[in-house]
């Protein structure tokens, strides 16, 4: 007996209604100013015909200020899982053209759904933030509804990768909800993340501040360093999305999505040559060493802009996965300061809660000196790169590129930091401190007597080359046991891939306890 007609019409006609969220204008309003729908944004991210959507006939429950007779399609979300490069992946989409996108309880409960399959099914999650904020109408329920999102947004952390897509507004308490999770990846137009706008704080404050300073993508990516990613527009932060997705694992009980090659390539790499600055005085540019290591030069650089004295990033080496950790001589040289230390301590929590390696590249002259470091709590910041990597169990390589002085190498994952493996190049400089520095320390009294400025200078550099070649060279270093093996620069892809490939199998285990205390 065949489905009534009737009845197959009704479907139909609420199906209808359903995917055309608030109608045909509003989808062509945003269509103009290049954005996507809410479901196009899924489309986009899934392949074909993988979406299964959950709770599309859910309504609200608001009876205030004449709610009851409204109603508002989907409740403003779409929630459901799908499949991305072949893996499940569970998702929620906001609708602006349905009441802006407002957050009530029952629009909460269609995302903490999302939430919840992605924890119980061990699949990744991915939000895309696109709110007017919390739904007036509803008052403490929907802030109910948000305390309820967050709570799982904790619950799923270090469970699976959670990333948030901000592709339009996501003011006040909605901004916390993406905070919580991963990786957020902004659209550099039409989205904007605040707890308050530029209207409250001219009324609080009596200053003027446009849209952009307090809320814009290029502001969160540089300077608050709340954004991991900026994309031009919808379609290209779900590129960066899937990116992201095909380097990660599904869950924390997983390995990676290695590729491993059924033969290693452990020939040398003479183009890596070109690339080594011996001389400590000069900046040498990291990101090209880096990507001369990782398979096709790929790398996923994360927090591109912010702390750039710093690079984090994700990539392959000879198809094993790994978080690459790496000083930049090219910005403050290289130095360590409160939010290069605050960038490096999340991401390698993240690498180890997720099973992914890390390789470190260490070029660090120190932390950055200066009061406003000092009063800003340098000492509180650069602890947590020093708490991240002790803690971390997942395999660690750390290679010294060139310099590597005082607490900022330990604070580089050095051997006493649980390094498994460091490697050395001829040109690395291990010390407490730079060769300039320790010799007006060393050799103060002598200098002080030499009264010829000529005598005197020539003097000071023969300290510094005595220094340099008997304290700071990687061979004091490798003879203490404190390095595993110098090695040339054209050799650092295959050492690197060889010995990523015999430490897949690492497992360390630690005192049980319930969490450490990290110095936040």
């Amino acid at each position: 007996m065949s489905l009534d007609a009737k009845l197959r019409s009704q479907l139909q006609e609420r199906k209808s209604k359903i995917e055309a969220g608030g109608g045909k204008k509003k989808i062509s309003d945003r269509h103009e100013k290049g954005l996507l729908s809410a479901r196009e944004r899924l489309a986009a991210l899934f392949q074909p015909d993988t979406f299964q959507e959950y709770g599309a006939y859910i309504r609200h429950t608001c009876t205030n200020f004449d709610m009851a007779e409204k109603e508002i399609v989907a409740d403003g979300v779409i929630s459901g899982s799908g499949f991305v490069d072949g893996r499940q992946v569970a998702a929620f989409s906001q609708d602006f053209t349905v009441v802006g996108g407002t957050l009530g309880k029952m629009h909460a409960r269609k995302i903490c759904w999302a939430q919840e399959f992605a924890l119980k099914h061990g699949t990744p999650l991915v939000g895309f933030k696109d709110s007017g904020g919390a739904r007036i109408q509803e008052g403490v329920d929907a802030l109910s509804g948000y305390g309820d999102v967050f709570y799982r947004n904790v619950a799923a952390s270090g469970v699976v990768p959670q990333i948030a897509i901000i592709a339009g507004p996501c003011a006040g308490g909605a901004s916390y909800s993406p905070a919580l999770m991963d990786f957020l990846i902004m659209t550099r137009h039409n989205a904007h993340m605040f707890i308050t706008g530029p209207q409250v704080i001219k009324a609080v404050s009596g200053r003027e501040v446009g849209m952009a300073d307090v809320g814009g993508a290029d502001m969160h990516a540089s300077v608050s360093g709340n954004v991991h990613f900026v994309a031009e527009d919808d379609r290209g932060a779900i590129a960066i999305a899937r990116k992201l997705l095909s380097l990660l694992p599904s869950n924390n009980t997983e390995d990676p999505p290695h590729q491993p090659q059924a033969q290693l390539q452990l020939g040398p790499d003479r183009a890596m040559d070109a690339l080594v600055q011996s001389d400590p005085s000069e900046p040498m540019d990291m990101l090209a060493i880096i990507r001369q290591v990782v398979d096709g030069g790929d790398l996923l650089e994360v927090h591109a802009t912010f702390a750039p004295n710093m690079i984090v990033g994700f990539g392959r080496i000879q198809g094993t996965v790994v978080g690459i950790l790496a000083n930049n001589s090219m910005q403050k040289a290289g130095c360590l300061d409160i939010d290069s230390s605050d960038k490096g301590a999340r991401f390698i929590r993240f690498c180890n809660a997720f099973n992914i390696p890390i390789v470190t590249f260490v070029d660090v002259p120190g932390f950055l000196p200066g009061i406003e470091q000092e009063r800003g709590g340098i000492i509180r910041h650069g602890a947590k790169m020093l708490f991240a990597y002790c803690s971390a169990t997942v395999p660690k390589i750390t290679l010294v590129c060139r310099k590597a002085y005082g607490g900022a190498y330990l604070a580089m994952c050095s051997q006493e930091l649980g390094a498994d493996m460091i490697f050395a190049w001829p040109t690395a400089e291990i010390a407490v401190m730079g060769a300039e520095g320790a010799v007006n320390i060393l050799y103060s009294k002598e200098l002080k007597e030499i009264s010829d400025p000529a005598e005197q200078k020539a003097r000071r550099q023969q300290f510094i080359q005595e220094y340099r070649s008997q304290f700071a060279s990687p061979y004091l270093a490798a003879s203490r046991g404190y390095v595993t093996d110098i090695i040339e620069p054209e050799m650092t892809r295959s050492v690197l891939s060889l010995a990523l490939r015999k430490l897949l199998d690492k497992r360390e285990v630690r005192p049980p306890k319930k969490h450490g205390l990290i110095p936040l």
